[in-house]
């Protein structure tokens, strides 16, 4: 079938095109088109259903672009990166937040499952476990305008197989640090002049990992959280001649966090925070230091440490650091506290995307669609922003729930009605003259209508 888009949106989906042969291009941007918009599964049969041409006889071509067909995902990472950061962050610094997430999927044919923790339904007195995928996402953290919030935009998703997978493949298992290490390592690469911030939860507190993204010209700076109890020292002193033996790594030990979070003496400093995890303004009282971190057989890192303490006590004292000495206390709080918006972006994918829904059972299939259907996030809230001075916001609300601004729900919405209305403002002599499947119409009316 062939689709009618106007210059500027085609403009944007033809950058994608590079990445196929010219017949797999066509079906890959009809899948493309599919599924944003159907409202059911994230199936192929379903896109073909709403794209009106579910009797297509040859239908598996479609199944293909997933499962068999030449293409890569790395690089379609890349295209993606580059088309945020013109639109988003043409210039300064990059923050980034990278995090992982289970795909509940269960079948003997999906090998790369394992057995993990379940983070939504666990807690602190209870351990649920679930059968799934497990995926490794790095996402653009930025300030999206209209919306005046910061969004988290997928970019770069890669499957991390269950160790028990990698056994029976006589395969050596990379734990979440290592996956992380090579994309971010690999980000550096398609963006070498960049000034790159990534920041994390506690899981990519390790050492080795922080040693290694800060061993180049231009080093990826690091903000996690950080351990009240870890051990950190002054920086080494200074090497005198002739002295023998191998120089020292460190200066003399430092008290432990936890205990300068209760000294009497300690100063702490009052400031405000914007956006506090969608809560808008709070404060907060921090004090700041820089040290070294360092345990044994392990690297020596050079941190700046900060302790986050409420005035209203509604939760414990805590810690984060950053790789980047040079940042204030109060810019690495703020860029840390973006990190939430990536487990907001984990749910907004699971409830409009259809993550979860998809039920591909070939491995290249696996691989390729969950990465996708991330990335459709970052692609949708591009349309959006190409799309906003054209069309009129219809901020959706309920009796129990009020907003003023756009979320995702409402921009994925506007980028249906975009499509319907590019497509179906003309005639039905001219409607037919395009030779749009009649199927179609009535699909993305219904979907217009709903939207709206």
């Amino acid at each position: 079938m062939s689709l009618n888009l106007p210059a500027g949106i085609a403009s944007i989906i033809q950058l994608f095109s590079r990445l196929f042969s010219t017949r797999v291009w066509k079906q890959a941007e009809v899948l493309m088109i599919g599924a944003i918009l159907t409202t059911r599964k994230r199936t192929v049969s379903s896109i073909l259903e709403v794209m009106g041409i579910a009797h297509e006889k040859n239908f598996q071509n479609y199944h293909r672009v997933l499962s068999r067909a030449v293409w890569s995902n790395l690089e379609a990472s890349r295209i993606l990166l580059m088309i945020l950061l013109s639109i988003f962050v043409p210039s300064g610094p990059i923050i980034m937040g990278i995090d992982d997430t289970i795909e509940r999927r269960k079948g003997k044919k999906i090998k790369a499952k394992g057995i993990y923790r379940d983070p939504v339904r666990s807690s602190h007195s209870q351990f649920v476990k679930v059968s799934g995928l497990r995926w490794l996402a790095v996402m653009l953290l930025v300030e999206i305008p209209w919306a005046q919030r910061v969004w988290a935009l997928p970019f770069f998703t890669v499957l991390a197989p269950s160790e028990r997978y990698n056994q029976q493949l006589k395969h050596r298992h990379k734990t979440l640090t290592d996956w992380g290490r090579q994309m971010m390592l690999q980000i550096r690469r398609w963006l070498p002049n960049r000034e790159l911030v990534m920041v994390a939860d506690s899981s990519f507190a390790a050492l080795e990992l922080l040693f290694r993204v800060s061993q180049h010209k231009l080093p990826i700076q690091m903000i996690t959280r950080l351990r009240l109890d870890a051990a950190l020292y002054e920086p080494a002193p200074n090497r005198q001649p002739s002295t023998m033996g191998r120089p020292a790594l460190k200066g003399k030990r430092l008290p432990n966090l936890e205990h300068i979070s209760v000294d009497p003496n300690t100063h702490w400093q009052t400031v405000i925070v914007n956006n506090w995890y969608g809560q808008g303004k709070r404060e907060v009282e921090i004090c700041s230091d820089t040290a070294v971190w360092y345990h044994t057989a392990k690297p020596v890192v050079p941190i700046r440490w900060v302790l986050i303490r409420d005035p209203k006590g509604k939760f414990e004292t805590q810690a984060i650091l950053s790789t980047g000495l040079a940042y204030s206390p109060i810019q690495i709080l703020e860029w840390f506290v973006r990190r939430w918006q990536v487990e907001v972006t984990f749910e907004e994918v699971r409830a409009h995307l259809g993550v979860e829904t998809q039920r591909q059972w070939s491995d290249k299939a696996i691989a390729r669609t969950t990465p996708l259907l991330f990335g459709l996030f970052s692609l949708v809230t591009v349309l959006a922003h190409h799309l906003q001075n054209d069309f009129q916001w219809q901020v959706r609300q309920t009796s129990w729930y009020s907003k003023h601004l756009p979320s995702f729900s409402d921009a994925l919405a506007l980028v249906r009605r975009f499509f319907w209305a590019s497509t179906f403002s003309m005639s039905h002599e001219s409607f037919e003259m395009v030779k749009v499947p009649r199927p179609l119409f009535e699909r993305l009316r219904d979907i217009a209508v709903y939207a709206a």
